[in-house]
């Protein structure tokens, strides 16, 4: 479905009636194809499991009708930590055809994790999985959470039980008048470079992913739903089976398996088990799937297994979290002949900037602005845009319908963010003569050596791709002559070890790849990078570690 860039520039508008809602659009998809598949689950034990849209509909109105009798309300916020399972849109619908509003935490936090944001947003109920109730319980005595529920569990002690709440309940309810404008979750940031910020999105926030992250980065559009550019917006979603692999905890869930699998009416894959490469192929093998959204840190796993041995019906390949290196990219153009396409957005946002359907990508590039948002490059001090080649900072205009409507109850948060003319994302990117963004890091993760501004990425991208290196994080150094250098912590591939010669080897290897002023000057093996709990590099622990090591 290839897009004529251009023509969805210009041609964009923002259809977002006043009464939509998540709710309302599957209400919409169950009267027209209730018997499609929306969800085919798979668990690492072979357990296989479907749920119709009709399905979704009908137990949306039921878990509806046990919240209500439970007490939980319009406002309210409800806190869920549940694994890919097949009843977590019913249970996300459910909780929003309420008026609640969803506040998605991941598995992988940790009890401590789990109180700040109870206590933060005042969240009073808690639905978890049976298998992560143990969290949960050494918090209640000191957060407002007083209902608890729990998926798959019987018999535990205080936790309401689902299937148990679902049964008797009728397949309709008559909930609050909601609507576009109305709050619908609050989305947890990563915490890469603080403690994480509550963003509070408008139930709007899943239109705009149907209008944007649909069809001008994951290539596919929803019955009735107009997308200008798109030379052919039929793609038959009957025949489609999308796989984003990721947890159900992330503002991703919601770009993707939410934002685009439901909305759009698609059929889509969830698959419980642990990330294997081999595991993760083979699924995609059995279960013929055609549009694959994963991280850069799981396409780099792929490419350390044989992928001839797999025949995949893959159209599509998408990546999201952080820029794709070039080994990934260049792997999958030789296995499959099709080329893993960025984009690029963060908790706040929708897509901002893609490589949208039949773009040429350009190596190493996020691609270029999606239409409707009117993201751009300004200066950091005058919120002017940039020229073309110069480093500023990506925004958009502040009032956009794809960004978030507010920090929840942090008013001196949204003071300064909202204060200018954009919304400002905090990453830094330059755009080129083609109107192509290059990401360069995070605002605080600029280095500035001997007054050149360097971008961590190009120097990460350059390393990894020496065979010796797995991973590698790029942060400044403090110098007393250059004002900091440009320090690579790295990880080693399987059958190496650091050494004085393999620093040399990896110094003069960058020279060549990269301008001769981003070397890296001072390396240090490790073995694993800091990360935050949804896999970002935490390079503010690393910026901490050299200030230590080398700051007055």
């Amino acid at each position: 479905m290839p897009v004529d860039y251009d023509t969805a520039v210009a041609d964009f508008e923002w259809d977002i009636p006043d009464d939509y809602t998540l709710p309302s659009v599957v209400e919409g998809h169950a009267e027209a194809f209730g018997e499609r598949v929306a969800v085919t689950f798979l668990d690492d034990e072979g357990g296989r499991a479907e749920r119709t849209y009709s399905a979704i509909h009908g137990d949306m109105n039921r878990f509806a009708n046990a919240l209500a009798e439970l007490g939980v309300g319009e406002g309210d916020r409800v806190m869920h930590l549940l694994p890919r399972h097949p009843d977590v849109f019913a249970i996300q619908l459910g909780v929003l055809k309420r008026g609640a509003l969803v506040v998605p935490c991941s598995e992988m936090l940790k009890p401590k994790d789990l109180a700040f944001r109870a206590n933060d947003c005042e969240a009073t109920t808690v639905v978890a999985h049976e298998s992560l109730v143990d969290m949960v319980d050494p918090i209640l005595d000191e957060t407002p959470v007083d209902t608890l529920i729990a998926v798959g569990g019987e018999g535990l002690d205080g936790w309401h039980a689902f299937d148990d709440l679902l049964e008797g309940q009728e397949t309709e309810h008559d909930g609050p008048d909601v609507g576009a404008q109305d709050p619908m979750s609050i989305n947890y940031t990563s915490g890469t470079t603080g403690q994480p910020k509550p963003v509070l999105h408008k139930h709007r926030w899943m239109r705009a992913f149907e209008l944007v992250n649909a069809p001008y980065w994951w290539g596919v559009t929803a019955e009735g739903t107009d997308a200008p550019g798109v030379e052919d917006d039929e793609v038959d979603l009957d025949e489609e089976l999308l796989w984003a692999t990721t947890g159900t905890g992330w503002a991703k869930w919601f770009w993707s398996p939410v934002g685009v699998g439901i909305t759009t009416g698609a059929r889509q894959l969830l698959y419980e088990g642990e990330f294997d490469a081999d595991e993760f192929l083979s699924v995609m093998e059995r279960e013929g799937v055609t549009r694959l959204c994963a991280v850069p840190t799981q396409y780099r796993m792929f490419t350390q297994t044989d992928l001839s041995r797999y025949d995949l019906d893959l159209t599509e390949a998408l990546s999201a979290g952080e820029p794709l290196n070039r080994e990934p990219i260049e792997a999958l153009q030789d296995a499959y002949g099709i080329t893993p396409r960025d984009g690029y957005g963060q908790t706040e946002t929708v897509c901002l900037v893609s490589n949208y359907p039949g773009i040429d990508v350009k190596e190493g590039s996020m691609g270029k602005p999606t239409p409707g948002l009117g993201t751009t490059i300004i200066d950091t001090q005058e919120e002017t845009e940039v020229e073309p080649g110069e480093i500023g900072e990506i925004a958009v205009p502040v009032g956009c319908p794809g960004i978030f409507e507010q920090y929840y109850e942090k008013p001196n948060l949204d003071d300064k963010t909202f204060s200018g003319d954009y919304y400002r994302t905090g990453d830094l990117a330059r755009e080129d003569e083609d109107g192509y963004f290059f990401f360069e890091g995070r605002a605080d993760d600029i280095i500035l050596s001997a007054g050149y501004r360097i971008g961590p990425f190009e120097v990460e991208d350059a390393l990894v791709s020496h065979e010796a290196i797995a991973e590698a994080a790029a942060v400044g150094s403090p110098h007393d002559e250059r004002g900091n250098v440009v320090k690579a912590y790295v990880v080693l591939a399987d059958g190496y070890e650091g050494s004085d010669e393999l620093t040399d080897e990896l110094q003069e290897y960058m020279k060549e790849e990269t301008a001769p002023y981003k070397y890296p000057r001072r390396i240090e093996y490790v073995d694993e990078l800091p990360k935050t709990s949804s896999g970002k590099t935490r390079r503010i622990e690393l910026r901490e570690r050299e200030q230590e090591k080398f700051g007055e």
